[in-house]
């Protein structure tokens, strides 16, 4: 997690850096700040911020992994790697629900907007748990 904290806040550091200028540039050669651009590159970094922090705040309560650690070799990291999803059509409904919900918002009409976010909630509600639903089969038949 070490790399992946360190890559976050550098990024989030060059868009800090770029907003800056940006807004600077833009109120130099007009007059006035281009607010979009600069709102965009200040989102940015602070959903890199964001990003770091996190891989930053989980990297400090595990053990080093073979990627953080240069004496490391390959077969280090050998081994089963986690649970992987087969195939899922959740995915799908995730990203029509989202359509929905941002046709709502583009057209700034509330009831799609609703529909749309009632279906994101739903569709996510799906995607967590897929693997969590039906009944729990014990070994006493």
């Amino acid at each position: 997690m070490k790399t992946e904290w360190r890559i976050f806040l550098i990024v989030g550091g060059f868009l800090l850096g770029i907003a800056v200028l940006y807004g600077a540039w833009t109120a130099g050669e007009s007059g006035r700040v281009e607010w979009v651009g600069t709102t965009a590159l200040a989102l940015s970094f602070l959903l890199c911020a964001m990003c770091g922090g996190f891989f930053w705040f989980v990297s400090r309560r595990i053990d080093l992994r073979p990627e953080d650690r240069p004496d490391a070799e390959i077969a280090d990291g050998a081994g089963e790697v986690g649970f992987f999803s087969p195939g899922s059509y959740w995915p799908i409904g995730l990203a029509l629900a989202a359509s929905i919900a941002g046709l709502g918002l583009v057209f700034w009409q509330f009831w799609l907007l609703g529909v749309g976010l009632v279906a994101v909630i739903f569709a996510a509600c799906g995607l967590l748990f897929e693997y969590y639903s039906g009944t729990r089969r014990t070994a006493e038949h």
